[in-house]
């Protein structure tokens, strides 16, 4: 299986560290420019996670919209979320695929209000 290319980052919820890679798209560069981040997720719909970013992500170079796979960190562009699918989404306009995750499981069992950490790693 070849490596995964782009920026490898970590996302740390209280002592859980989950790896994660981000891909080599004009938002992903972006978004690795502005780590480390602190933020605040919460569940919507069941099927992700989701926080706004303070400064959203340039979708210039980007495709209209996706239809992400579980597992994806994405970018919400038209409310400026940064997305962590457990869930099929389906194909929505707005959003872009940054990169993918190890660890749905970790994710999707956190109820709640909780804070990541996503830094270089």
């Amino acid at each position: 299986m070849p490596e995964p290319t782009g920026t490898a980052v970590t996302l740390t919820i209280g002592e859980q560290r989950i790896t994660a890679t981000l891909n080599d798209s004009p938002a992903a560069r972006a978004l690795a420019q502005q780590l480390p981040l602190t933020l605040a997720f919460d569940d919507f719909n069941a099927v992700e996670k989701i926080a706004r970013l303070e400064t959203p992500l340039p979708m210039a170079g980007m495709p209209p919209g996706d239809d992400p796979e579980i597992a994806d960190i994405g970018f919400y562009a038209p409310s400026g979320d940064l997305v962590l699918y457990y869930g099929d989404v389906g194909y929505y306009t707005g959003i872009a695929r940054l990169g993918t995750f190890d660890d749905v499981a970790a994710i999707e069992a956190m109820t709640g209000p909780f804070t990541v950490v996503v830094a270089p790693a």
